[in-house]
């Protein structure tokens, strides 16, 4: 595979030089700017390796180089070495940006190729001025992959699926109408895969564990049109579209309808390609940049998804506490590895009403696997379990009512003290965060440190957010709102779901992380206006065995006894007999 990596590092340069480009950025996006994309677009992994969520990789005539995050600092080291590309460690001091590193590579003069389908209008404008002060053009051109990549996935032509208004609480029309309101253009283009499936209230299954599909909405004051592959609308969907005043069109007709439009233009340049952009300009039309209307008011879930929520909550704990229940057993019996027990939550899970897929590949990191952040295991990297030592297991589902999302840290048998107190701060950072009451319309900025404050007092901290958005049957990660260090202003309302998910790694050694979903709920109305709480959806329990409790504080100890009330009084009348007695011996108080 790494032979193949520097063979098509050169077929690239080669490409660079018949083309007149000094240098090609490939992000790892798609035309919709997706956290999660089709293997059609994957062109970042077809050249690099790289086969994480979030990297960039430039190569040039002579260099090349990937740039990634703290979650895959040490899964990328692995897949790069003994390629021609050097890993970047983003928010690492000392790491040049992809500019710097470019004024560094080229000379004034030198011309750099960016896909504009694939890059957004931001990052191409951004790119521009930076690249500006070291005389570096930036130019739209045609993609090397699209030449080079001979056996490039096709895109899917998986049928669209409608989602009952039960679940969604809102009809189609009264969402687009809803989202006219708020228009400040006489055209509104929408990109991003999520926001159309929840326009819409369709799902598909385009993108692995994402159930959306490839396609673009155009939203004017009189109508609204929806290009999508034909062949994955059904009659029973056309019509139903027709019926909410949808117009479908074919996918590949978007670029030739642009061209014909003759009013402003609303974009969210943090999300639309750069394409849109540039054939709207070459008509003189007047690009109107907003931010999504769509996200915030996606983000505050209805009754109706709420409800959803919570149903594929107990759900998805019934099935984990069948996999708790079998695991530690299981380990002592020996042959377990990281990927059979993957498989059998997935089969656990699979088994309850409403199941569609998982929301995201399961991470099960065993000992010092547990301290790569977003690690997978494959066949190569796939170890045994065996009755000591941690396992860190993040992972959810896909129900038609809802998004799970859940991480346990386990102990499958004797621990360090260094375990047991790395497990016992990152707890103790969940249930600060789990307790907060704070002021609606405070940003999860605000609240971060009640996540990091007891780390932080050790000199311990991890670089990774606290929390995201969950959707409703859609892409498990989802803003506008997030918690993390770095500034975050979309503010927290009722309504919005929110993951709670501190986590202390330890290179070599091991990696805990606790992470319930959690919804934002009323707490109270008085002088000071209203304030909000955070309500665990997560039916789970808390492994127990690793606490030092002599380092818990006596408010933590009472919340971590109700949570497993609550979750023992909600499991418990649909579980056997033996799982309710497991599960009551689990959640028995401190």
């Amino acid at each position: 595979m790494k032979e193949q990596i520097t063979q098509r590092v050169e077929a690239v340069r080669q490409y660079l030089r018949d083309n007149d480009l000094h240098a090609f950025i490939f992000p790892s996006t798609d035309p919709h700017c997706g956290e999660y994309i089709p293997d059609h677009w994957k062109t970042r992994q077809w050249v690099s390796g790289f086969d994480g969520s979030a990297g960039t990789a430039v190569v040039t005539l002579d260099d090349a180089a990937l740039w990634t995050d703290s979650r895959y600092f040490l899964a990328a080291e692995e897949q790069l070495e003994d390629t021609p590309f050097t890993l970047m460690k983003q928010g690492v001091e000392g790491t040049p940006t992809i500019d710097e590193w470019l004024g560094r590579c080229l000379d004034e003069g030198c011309v750099v190729g960016i896909d504009p389908w694939v890059n957004t209008i931001d990052s191409v404008n951004t790119l521009e001025a930076e690249l500006m002060h070291f005389g570096i053009e930036v130019k739209s051109a045609d993609n090397p992959a699209d030449e080079l990549w001979k056996d490039r996935p096709a895109l899917s032509g998986a049928p669209i699926e409608i989602q009952p208004l039960e679940l969604c609480g809102l009809s189609a029309h009264d969402k687009i109408e809803l989202v006219r309101s708020k228009m400040t253009a006489e055209v509104l283009v929408i990109t991003q895969l999520d926001e159309i499936a929840w326009l819409l209230n369709l799902r598909g299954s385009d993108v692995h564990c994402n159930p959306v599909f490839v396609s673009y909405v155009v939203i004017t004051a009189e109508e609204c049109h929806l290009y999508v592959e034909l062949r994955k609308v059904s009659p029973k969907v056309a019509k139903y579209l027709e019926a909410e005043g949808v117009d479908v069109r074919p996918y590949s007709q978007f670029k030739e309808d642009l061209q014909e439009i003759e009013s402003d233009v609303q974009l969210n340049p943090a999300t639309a390609n750069y394409a849109i952009y540039d054939i709207t300009s070459e008509m003189f039309i007047d690009f109107v940049a907003s931010p999504s209307i769509i996200a915030p008011l996606k983000a505050v879930k209805t009754e109706a998804e709420i409800t959803g929520m919570r149903n594929a909550m107990l759900r998805d704990g019934v099935a984990m506490v069948r996999f708790l229940k079998w695991l530690n057993p299981a380990v002592e019996a020996g042959g377990e590895t990281e990927m059979s027990i993957d498989r059998r939550l997935t089969t656990l899970r699979a088994a309850q009403d409403k199941y569609r897929d998982i929301s995201f590949d399961t991470i099960a990191g065993y000992a010092h696997h547990g301290a790569i952040v977003h690690y997978e295991a494959t066949p190569e990297t796939d170890i045994e379990l065996e009755p000591r030592g941690l396992l860190l297991l993040d992972s959810g589902a896909q129900y038609q009512d809802g998004t799970t999302d859940i991480t346990r840290t386990i102990a499958l048998g004797e621990l360090t003290e260094e375990e047991r107190h790395d497990y016992t701060l990152v707890l103790r950072g969940h249930i600060r965060l789990a307790m907060v009451k704070f002021p609606s319309g405070s940003s999860g900025t605000q609240l971060d440190v009640c996540a990091r404050y007891a780390m932080w007092q050790e000199g311990i901290n991890y670089l990774h957010g606290t929390g995201h958005g969950v959707g409703s049957y859609l892409n498990v990660h989802e803003g506008p709102h997030q918690i993390r260090m770095n500034y975050m202003p979309a503010p927290l309302v009722a309504g919005m779901t929110v993951t709670n998910e501190p986590g202390i790694y330890r290179a070599g050694k091991h990696g805990v992380r606790i992470e319930n979903t959690m919804l934002i709920t009323h707490y109270c109305q008085g002088e000071y206006g209203e304030f909000l709480q955070l309500e665990p959806l997560t039916l789970c329990p808390i492994d127990t065995a690793p606490i030092n409790l002599h380092e818990m504080q006596q408010d933590e100890i009472v919340y971590l006894n109700w949570y497993h009330q609550h979750v023992y009084d909600t499991l418990s009348p649909h579980l056997t007999p033996d799982e309710a007695a497991w599960l009551k011996e689990a959640c028995k108080p401190l």
